[in-house]
């Protein structure tokens, strides 16, 4: 027997276990298994979140060293207040609750094990909590009472069990407490800095999707609530997807066949063989997903019913599919238990329903039967090029495909030692088959996690993920999740026209994959194709209901880039209100309330103010960040405060010199001061430059402000004819140029922005422009209004 080094160390000791288990099991055995493992799942996702280590979870319990009190207890907490909120969406028989106690002391490590005094007084703690509750010892209490916003009962000194000495406890008031979310600033967006929180949103999202479609990472830390439908008004008139009643109305039924996969139930004795039942979910949504002819709801919203009952029709409402598939899996040894049905959600009626016992070797063959079945039953037609997708092998070797399931395990914590490990499972599984394509994806998205979270500064780490992507294409060129990944990455060089190609090759091989269309629609708008993305990002919420906050903050920026500013405004809102530190979600929002105004599109008493507020927002969570004080310039400029504005778009070009979004902001807020020299090379600077976080061309409108107001008019004429080419709908350089056209007697080019101005806006009116434009000169503005007067505008 291999033997372990014994060391000793200092470590806070958190132990969790179940209120009343026996008689839950007793009770409602199913329901009880699948409920307990999901809550596990997600307090080991909560612990390894704030730098724990969970030693095991056996049955219903969970053991976890921590190297902090502080993070510890703001752990305990989140997952008490995160079970009430599952808890409180059940019926109160079936509800779980955990008790959990936290100490202070010297723990023996030997292998991965830690025992001694330190843990059995943990334990002890923990038997003394109420349901829901956390108790913690003196020195825990001393640790933390003046560092979270946390109240405490003392419940005095405490004989414990087998504990020579008595303890003094202190009890967790859960229920009175602040969360200490609010408190403590999320480590993670620490680290990325003023890396473009568009492409860390996105690229976080597909870099679990490897099986068959993309996880939702909460923007820039995990989240591990559920993905609901928000209870604020509807946010597109368009689609009845962005509905967000707080009991939401049943989706329509697609026109073609509709199903849900729900997560299939881990019946195995070892709640770790979750990776399992969960792995087998995914590659059943996956296979199905790539058939066309049905509509196919993500993975993301199916798994917000996991370890919930449920009801078949509640689901079939809610996800506006007529198909349920549910089942279980039970793993031992060499052997496999599957169970599966399907069933009609509009009826309750059971299509069909079998119960499979095969050696393990054949999993491969089962789930091809599990589809095939599915296929056969609602007598779907398959191209010729589905039928080879749907029955190829990825990998024959059993070990192997263990391995890449439990990567993608690992992959989903989003820690920097959990994808450590993910990159040794995937390594592990290429070692076992050199042919396996999705194997190197995996390994790939490791390298694009580390690079996007800052986690390496090495400049080859995207390049390595590059070289393992295009190998797995080599090997497979029908993986859907290969091409995604090779759209992310030329979208980050710019390539703009290869990241659309591989966008568009991942969507054909895979038409329901939520996750492809959203990032379709981010390659999209920042490729300046705005309406498309509109429609992309509306097809992704869609096929996944449930849709988390980035699908938000991409339907807010495609529609400010459309000209539809009161629909940016309500998807944003909803955005930083489920994802509270989303930054580049507050720049957007602020933005959109800046153009609402200056279009005159914004309600009559609505002031800057709300844009005031996202932008303090913005910097309060990224003060390094050049977008944030381009944004408060712009604020600045438009309520005609120019020394501030001028010294927010300083700081700008400080901040990224690079960046020509930074000199075409200044350039903007020099001309209209009147500093035209200095604006004029502004413009020309930024003219030099490119943007390397934002949307294309997009800074083209400021430079054409900037050389009109600088007494450069026919210069202005092609950057804002650049800019409009992009973006029709946004009125500002239609005005701009309709009074340079008029100004240069060109009569019928005037007339024509001028009717643009008014197909955007028809109530805008010259008089409330002459009390919001900022230009500074008094004459320069009348002969403004004047060539505006003499195009048509009134």
């Amino acid at each position: 027997m291999e033997a372990h080094s014994v060391t000793r160390k200092l470590a806070a000791i958190f132990h969790a276990d179940v209120q009343g288990y026996s008689r839950l099991i007793g009770k409602d055995e199913v329901t009880t298994l699948r409920t307990v493992a999901s809550y596990l799942e997600m307090m080991r996702t909560l612990v390894g979140q704030h730098g724990g280590r969970a030693i095991g979870s056996r049955g219903d319990s969970l053991l976890a060293e921590f190297p902090s009190v502080v993070e510890a207890v703001q752990g305990a907490v989140e997952m008490q207040q995160e079970l009430r909120v599952r808890n409180a969406e059940m019926p109160v028989a079936q509800r779980v609750e955990f008790r959990i106690g936290i100490n202070l002391g010297e723990v023996v490590v030997e292998g991965n094990e830690i025992y001694g005094d330190g843990v059995n007084i943990a334990v002890r703690l923990e038997s003394m909590a109420e349901a829901g509750g956390i108790c913690i010892s003196a020195m825990v209490h001393d640790q933390v009472r003046n560092r979270l916003a946390l109240r405490y009962e003392d419940l005095g000194e405490q004989t414990l069990k087998n504990i020579e000495r008595p303890i003094r406890v202190w009890r967790v008031r859960v229920e009175e407490s602040e969360s200490p979310k609010s408190q403590v600033p999320s480590p993670t967006l620490r680290r990325v800095g003023s890396a473009h929180l568009r492409w860390v949103v996105a690229g976080l999202a597909l870099v679990a999707g490897i099986i068959v479609t993309v996880r939702y990472v909460s923007l820039l830390t995990p989240s591990t609530q559920h993905p609901t439908p928000s209870t604020h008004p509807t946010l597109s008139t368009q689609d009845s997807t962005h509905s967000t009643a707080a009991v939401p109305a049943a989706l329509p039924l697609p026109a073609k066949p509709s199903l849900v996969v729900l997560p299939f139930v881990n019946m195995s004795e070892d709640p770790v063989q979750a990776y399992f039942s969960d792995g087998l979910t995914e590659v059943l949504t996956g296979d199905l997903s790539k058939i066309s002819s049905l509509f196919v709801i993500a993975r993301n919203s199916a798994f917000t019913y996991k370890g919930k009952a449920v009801k078949v029709q509640d689901v079939g409402r809610e996800m506006g599919v007529r198909y349920v598939l549910e089942g279980s899996v039970q793993k031992a040894d060499q052997q496999v238990r599957i169970a599966a049905q399907l069933i009609d959600a509009t009826t309750g009626y059971h299509l069909w329903s079998e119960q499979y016992d095969r050696p393990l070797k054949d999993i491969f063959k089962l789930q091809d039967e599990i589809v095939q079945r599915i296929v056969t039953t609602l007598r779907l037609q398959l191209t010729v090029e589905e039928q080879g997708i749907i029955v190829r092998k990825t990998t024959d070797n059993l070990e192997a495909y263990d391995a890449f399931l439990r990567g993608v395990a690992y992959c989903w914590l989003y820690t920097k030692e959990a994808n450590v490990q993910a990159r040794q499972m995937f390594e592990k599984a290429i070692e076992l088959d050199s042919h396996y394509a999705e194997a190197y994806v995996g390994l790939g998205r490791t390298y694009y996690l580390e690079w996007i979270l800052r986690w390496s500064t090495d400049p080859q780490t995207l390049e390595r993920e590059l070289a393992l992507v295009r190998h797995a294409v080599a090997l497979d060129d029908s993986l859907p999740a290969a091409h995604v990944s090779l759209s992310w990455i030329y979208t980050q060089q710019l390539q703009f026209d290869q990241a659309i190609a591989e966008s568009e090759r991942a969507v054909a091989l895979d038409p329901n994959n939520a996750d492809s269309y959203a990032a379709q629609a981010e390659v999209l708008q920042l490729a300046g194709r705005s309406e498309e993305a509109l429609r992309a990002i509306e097809k992704a919420m869609r096929l996944d209901p449930r849709y988390p906050p980035w699908y938000l903050f991409e339907l807010g920026v495609a529609s400010r880039l459309t000209g539809r500013f009161a629909e940016a405004i309500a998807a944003l809102q909803e955005a930083v209100r489920r994802s509270p530190n989303f930054t580049y979600a507050y720049l957007n929002l602020g933005l959109s309330y800046v153009l609402q105004w200056v279009s005159q599109q914004s309600p009559a008493a609505q002031t800057l103010e709300p844009a005031v507020a996202a932008a303090q927002r913005a910097l309060a969570l990224s003060d390094s960040l050049h977008w944030s004080h381009i944004l408060l310039g712009f604020i600045y400029l438009t309520q005609q405060q120019y020394d501030q504005a001028l010294a927010e778009m300083e700081r700008a070009v400080a901040l990224a010199p690079t960046e020509a979004a930074s000199s075409a902001g200044l350039a903007l807020v020099l001309s209209t001061v009147g500093r035209s020299d200095e604006a004029l090379a502004a413009a020309a600077q930024a003219l030099r430059l490119k943007t390397e976080s934002g949307t294309v061309d997009e800074y083209f409108a400021s430079v054409g402000e900037a050389y009109n107001l600088a007494g450069r008019p026919e210069e202005a004429i092609g950057p804002f004819k650049r800019y409009l080419t992009r973006y029709p709908n946004i009125l500002g350089p239609h005005l701009t140029l309709a009074a340079v056209y008029s100004e240069l007697g060109r009569e019928v080019e005037a007339r024509a922005e001028a009717a643009e101005v008014l197909r955007i806006n028809s109530q805008f009116s010259l008089e409330v422009l002459r009390q919001r434009a900022p230009i500074k000169d008094p004459a320069m503005l009348e002969r403004y209004l004047a060539a505006l007067r003499k195009a048509g505008l009134k």
